[in-house]
């Protein structure tokens, strides 16, 4: 008896720790957000290449599919006091079977500055966003994707990476963006 009421205790800490770290996790993800809102800031996005996985794609799939995703982006963005970036933001690119695909979300990315160049720098994040395709009747789908990117004075290069099955998602998205003040 002893043993279940340890188990039933350790699993009542861990789950209530678990909420207390969410529950601080949204109260920070509301905050940066509505700083991020608040910036003067404003950045231009340019899709530049959607890479399909070789390792997961048949080539009757890479032949068919389109890797060049044109499109246009405009966000709102911030850095905050230890030099991470903020973005909300609002794309649209051609898709892989060359209809519209929307994407429009919050990103964040933890910077590191490389070498002694302050205006050089390399981050690693998160976005937590919403993508509409033609297959999906364009409804909102949810899409949190990791993102890593290189940023040198005003003008980075960023890319996300969708996971997917055989054939379908495991795509490597790359875009450019330009801070505009």
């Amino acid at each position: 008896m002893k043993k279940i009421l340890y188990t039933m205790l350790i699993f009542c800490f861990f789950c209530s720790s678990a909420q207390a770290g969410f529950k601080e996790f949204v109260a920070e993800l509301k905050h940066d957000i509505s700083a991020t809102w608040d910036s003067s800031k404003y950045d231009a996005y340019i899709p530049i290449y959607a890479w399909h996985n070789r390792l997961t794609y048949d080539q009757e799939h890479i032949d068919k599919y389109n890797e060049n995703p044109w499109g246009f982006g405009l966000g709102k963005s911030r850095y905050d006091e230890k030099g991470n970036w903020h973005s909300l933001y609002a794309m649209g690119f051609k898709d892989s079977n060359k209809h519209l695909e929307t994407f429009f979300g919050y990103a964040y990315m933890k910077n590191w500055q490389i070498g002694d160049n302050p205006d050089l720098r390399a981050g690693v994040g998160y976005t937590l966003g919403f993508t509409q395709r033609t297959d999906w009747y364009y409804l909102p789908m949810p899409a949190p994707l990791p993102i890593a990117g290189i940023e040198y004075k005003r003008l980075a290069i960023q890319g996300a990476y969708v996971p997917g099955v055989k054939n379908d998602g495991n795509v490597l998205f790359l875009w450019t963006k330009l801070s505009l003040n």
